[in-house]
């Protein structure tokens, strides 16, 4: 409601590895977190502004928290400036040091296919830290927020993230806060 309500389209996908058609549907990311959800999100979003005359293809913007803020983090790696700005918040940056920052240790393990250490590249695929130098680099304005006391996904990712959109003088902004 808070972008609808000065006008804006606001679109909310229902990719896979949500919970709204099953457990099948759930699980069709696992080991494929930047695959098959991506893909639902970009081809969504395509249909919707091919269908909707009225909307505008050069004024797109992503918005997403939590797992939506990785999908954020991840598309800022992957859409090749498809996006015109960005909005991460509590989004995941760098799958191996998140696990060793989470107090949550299941979801990645089951994700990922074991540890860090024992599934390097479970945790290297769709980690977006190390594609922030491919694809003509971050480019996509972006406001990363984040909640110093969120312990799944703790505010140092964001802090990651944040870091390397300024190295790479993409235009960003960092919200912080303290008690959330």
């Amino acid at each position: 409601q808070t972008f609808s309500a000065p006008g804006y389209v606001s679109v909310m996908i229902n990719p896979r590895g949500s919970t709204g058609f099953g457990q099948k549907f759930t699980e069709e990311i696992t080991g494929d977190g930047g695959g098959k959800a991506t893909d639902d999100l970009m081809a969504g979003l395509e249909h919707v502004l091919v269908r909707y005359p009225f909307t505008d293809k050069t004024r797109v913007a992503a918005a997403g928290g939590s797992y939506g803020g990785y999908m954020v983090d991840w598309l800022e790696s992957q859409s090749r400036g498809r996006f015109r700005a960005l909005i991460s918040h509590a989004g995941v940056y760098d799958l191996t040091s998140m696990y060793g920052a989470t107090e949550e240790l299941w979801f990645p393990e089951h994700e990922f296919g074991g540890t860090p250490w024992t599934n390097v590249s479970g945790y290297q695929k769709f980690s977006p830290h190390l594609y922030a130098g491919e694809f003509g680099k971050f480019k996509t304005p972006t406001l990363v927020l984040a909640g110093e006391q969120d312990y799944r996904v703790p505010y140092t990712q964001s802090l990651e993230f944040f870091t390397a959109l300024q190295r790479q003088n993409v235009p960003s902004r960092l919200v912080l806060f303290p008690d959330e």
